[in-house]
Formats: C-alpha cells, structure tokens, sequence
C-alpha cells in the first residue's frame, strides 16, 4: 500500500489575511494552501472550535462525514505548533482507530503541514515497519497512528 500526499506551492497574499480561517487565529501559510486547495471559508464546527483550540482549550466536536472535523483539530494543531522550533521527536500524535482513517487524516493536514515546513508520518499494521521506523528516525513533527502499531513501536524502544 503506497500513498503519496501532493505538495502546493503556496503564495501568501494581503487577501489571505482576512478569510474566515485567518480570522480565527489560523497561521497565514496555511490560509494561502487552504485557499489554493478551494477552500476558503470555515465549516460551522471549525467556526466553533478553532479559536478555542488554538487558544489551548479543550474542544469537543461531533459531527458526520465531510462536516470538516479533521481541519477543526488539525488547523489548530498545525497551528500550535508552527511557533515552536522542531526537536526531532514527534511533538504530536493523532490516534485513529483504522489505517484508512490514518491515511485520509494526514492526507488532508500533510499539505497544510508542509506550508509551515512541518513534516507528518503515518503508523499503522498490515505492512512493514521499516519506513515507518526510519521516518521516527529522520525525525517526524505529527504522527497519525493507529494505536496496535504504536504501541509494538513504544516498546521497541523506537518511539
């Protein structure tokens, strides 16, 4: 199974700051890669919880397929994390009960990630470790992990 995120080029414009997301506190780069992507005003459940997570709060949100929860908790993270310098561990982890879930999540925030020069990895069962375990060793910002592979990689000691 290969899967392979596209990359945008990104171009920051006076327009970006004032979008919706911009508005709510979202960094700019990613304003600009949301904007190239078509995407250009929040979903109700990002509307209601962006801020607050940026802000640090806790947030829980409920809604159906396609509602925009993953950019409601990604925008954020990516976010939070675009003031601090990198420190080759990952600085966060999203659980996720399935490999495809893994997959449609980092697929989304891997191109907003890549905007703040942040890196993402996936880990999950059902193929092999190997690049999984020299991504941890590159150094990795976000992982989307599924927690039976996360766990067997804890306790080897590889992450």
């Amino acid at each position: 199974m290969s899967w392979e995120a596209a990359t945008i080029e990104v171009e920051v414009t006076s327009d970006d700051a004032s979008s919706g997301f911009a508005e709510l506190g979202v960094a700019t780069p990613m304003v600009a890669a949301l904007k190239k992507q078509g995407i250009t005003e929040p979903f109700p459940i990002q509307r209601a919880t962006i801020a607050d997570a940026i802000a640090g709060r806790d947030v829980l949100g409920r809604g159906r397929t396609g509602s925009g929860k993953t950019l409601a908790f990604g925008l954020p993270l990516l976010t939070r994390l675009a003031v601090d310098e990198p420190t080759g561990t990952p600085r966060a982890v999203i659980l996720t009960p399935t490999r495809e879930l893994a997959l449609q999540i980092a697929d989304t925030i891997r191109p907003l990630a890549q905007a703040l020069e942040l890196s993402v990895t996936t880990i999950f069962g059902g193929v092999s470790q190997k690049p999984q375990e020299k991504a941890l060793a590159d150094g990795v910002d976000i992982v989307v992990a599924c927690p039976g592979r996360l766990l067997d990689l804890m306790g080897q000691g590889l992450v």
